[in-house]
């Protein structure tokens, strides 16, 4: 079985308090020279069978309208993993 991996990202103009969180943190931990951190998400799809360019449209999908907000998220990458 193959595995379709979904990265999903805020859009550039969304606030993400998440990250921002997370970019505070770096240089209390001795982390410097960070400028930026976004969060998203990755998802893995797990599919029977070879992966074809149908199982990717399916793929893009899924992505698309279940695993995104396109209000506020972009889908930056899906990747077959084998």
């Amino acid at each position: 079985m193959a595995r379709v991996v979904v990265e999903v990202m805020p859009k550039p103009e969304i606030l993400d308090p998440q990250g921002k969180a997370v970019l505070g943190a770096l240089p209390r931990l001795g982390f410097e020279g960070v400028t930026d951190v976004r969060q998203g998400k990755r998802f893995e799809l797990q599919v029977a069978g070879d992966v074809t360019d149908e199982v990717l449209a399916s793929a893009r999908k899924i992505a698309d309208e279940i695993l995104s907000n396109s209000v506020i998220e972009d889908v930056v990458g899906i990747e077959v993993v084998e």
